[in-house]
């Protein structure tokens, strides 16, 4: 590619893209491209990181790992990566790719999603790490009660603060109610 266009026409950036700082081009950045799969969950959080300078984000990824993106409270592919993205990006699935559409084929289905990050409509997350704590130790061990996978983040009092009942499971959640006892949490337990 670096032979076929001149500088003023291309500005070719080799890097990690899980490293890469995205802070160094210009905002309103639109990322396309397929993803490779084994990667695919932590250059999606990487994007995450830099979600206000993107206009969007448009990948092929495993179908599966698009179901889970986009997945509901308490169905079966709903989990953190779900919650983590949906805290951050509004995400559609655009359609599915069979194998044969690519070479060598894969042996799985892919699919394209589209992530725009929600802006102004985002939750107001406190904590962002703490956010991020709390929800992987959520799915940590998914068929624990909240009272039991959360024990070294806050209490069951934490939980019953922000109207969330410490019996309930992980995946029994909405967003909004991780973001909630994330700020709970963060309020209570701060100084």
């Amino acid at each position: 590619m670096r032979g076929e266009f001149p500088p003023a026409q291309l500005t070719l950036h080799e890097a990690d893209a899980l490293t890469f700082d995205l802070a160094k081009l210009p905002e309103r950045l639109r990322v396309v491209g397929n993803l490779p799969y084994n990667i695919s969950s932590p250059l999606l959080f990487h994007l995450a990181s830099f979600a206000d300078r993107l206009a969007d984000v448009h990948v092929t990824l495993q179908k599966e790992v698009v179901a889970r993106m986009t997945a509901e409270p308490a169905t079966p592919d709903y989990g953190r990566l779900t919650v983590m993205l949906q805290a951050t990006f509004r995400m559609t699935r655009l359609f599915v790719i069979p194998p044969g559409a690519f070479r060598p084929a894969p042996k799985v289905d892919s699919a394209i999603v589209r992530l725009v990050p929600l802006g102004a409509t985002k939750p107001a997350i406190a904590d962002e790490a703490l956010f991020a704590r709390v929800v992987a130790a959520a799915f940590g061990q998914r068929r624990k009660t909240l009272r039991n996978a959360l024990a070294s983040i806050c209490d069951e009092g934490a939980m019953r603060g922000v109207r969330i009942d410490p019996a309930a499971r992980g995946e029994t959640l909405s967003v909004d109610d991780y973001v909630r006892l994330a700020n709970g949490v963060s309020a209570r337990y701060t100084p």
